[in-house]
């Protein structure tokens, strides 16, 4: 590589290294090459393709010809509908460009006499359907219930289809949403058009991690003591609310016996009981600014936070209270 000198040389040789400096600048800036440009009175060359495909966003200039200056995105036309063609001459193109373009419209034409437009295309394989079935159902029905996993019961014809981003819109769906097994009738659409509509017969999971009781479970057990595990479990007809919580968080207990394998639903468990039936407790009676503390009998078992009904032993009066800890009840007169 030759350096530029740090000062100026004198005499032939270096007015040689200066020239040949200014010369490699001027490649580099160009990108190792020369754009070629018109002269004044020039108009641009246009090679016509024979044939092009194109998507459903429409035809532009730079599909159908070729020229030995870059192409800005025109668009001359909308493409033809998925499964027709289009052929247009050089004198429709130069008529198009005329309106959409004027500055391009050029005389000066090589290549085919007429191009031949299609659309760009692909077989919709089995894989892909699934893929675009599944994306559609579990953003707008399974949501965030679990994993939806879903497959054909029957074969897939797999159908030439647009080679361009689809979306999947749903027609029919049964009554309950998706099912262990159901059918389903959809559409496929790109972005401007609707591409045909089918109908499949499909078989869905919905995976989730869940609780499960790795032994039987007792009733009053506290969470944290309990022998439980997270599996991954197809939730699909589970149609209540799973048990969610951390396995050492010491405030919550059984609300009834679960058997060794089953799942843990919220309604298994419960906040854990502080204060118990039949207990003797301290009553707080609150009655504006007077304050009095005295006993009761707790009449239920109560959790922190919890109403409870106790009893005054004295004058055997039943009264309602909220529990504040395991031994205290917070009376309002």
């Amino acid at each position: 590589m030759v350096k530029a000198p740090g000062k100026s040389p004198t005499g032939p040789l270096g007015l040689w290294v200066i020239q040949r400096w200014q010369f490699l600048c001027v490649l580099l800036c160009l990108g190792g090459g020369f754009m070629p440009c018109l002269r004044a009175g020039e108009t641009a060359a246009y090679e016509l393709a024979t044939s092009v495909q194109v998507d459903s966003s429409g035809v532009f200039l730079r599909q159908l010809v070729k020229s030995g200056q870059p192409l800005p995105a025109v668009r001359l036309c909308d493409a033809p509908e998925f499964g027709s063609t289009t052929n247009l001459t050089r004198a429709q193109v130069s008529d198009l460009l005329a309106i959409v373009a004027p500055d391009l419209a050029t005389t000066n034409w090589t290549g085919a006499d007429t191009v031949e437009i299609s659309r760009r295309k692909h077989n919709l394989t089995e894989m892909d359907a699934v893929a675009l079935l599944t994306a559609t159902l579990q953003k707008n029905y399974v949501k965030d219930k679990g994993e939806l996993e879903l497959d054909f019961t029957q074969p897939w014809t797999a159908p030439t289809v647009p080679d361009e981003p689809l979306t999947v819109r749903i027609l029919e769906l049964p009554g309950a949403g998706v099912a262990p097994m159901f059918i389903i009738r959809f559409e496929l659409c790109t972005a401007t058009e609707t591409v045909g509509t089918w109908q499949a017969s499909l078989q869905a999971h919905v995976w989730r991690n869940v609780w499960v009781a790795e032994s039987d479970l007792q009733r009053g057990e506290l969470i944290s003591d309990a022998d439980v595990s997270q599996e991954r479990r197809d939730v699909l007809n589970i149609r209540e609310s799973l048990a969610q919580f951390s396995t050492d968080d010491s405030s919550l207990q059984l609300a009834d016996e679960v058997q060794a394998g089953n799942i843990l639903m919220e309604r298994n468990l419960r906040p854990r009981t502080v204060i118990h039936r039949g207990q003797m407790a301290d009553a707080l009676l609150q009655d504006g600014a007077l304050n009095i503390m005295m006993k009761v009998e707790v009449l239920e078992d109560g959790s922190l936070g919890q109403i409870v009904r106790v009893r005054n032993p004295v004058s055997l009066r039943n009264l309602s209270g909220k529990v504040m800890n395991d031994q205290t009840i917070s009376i309002s007169l």
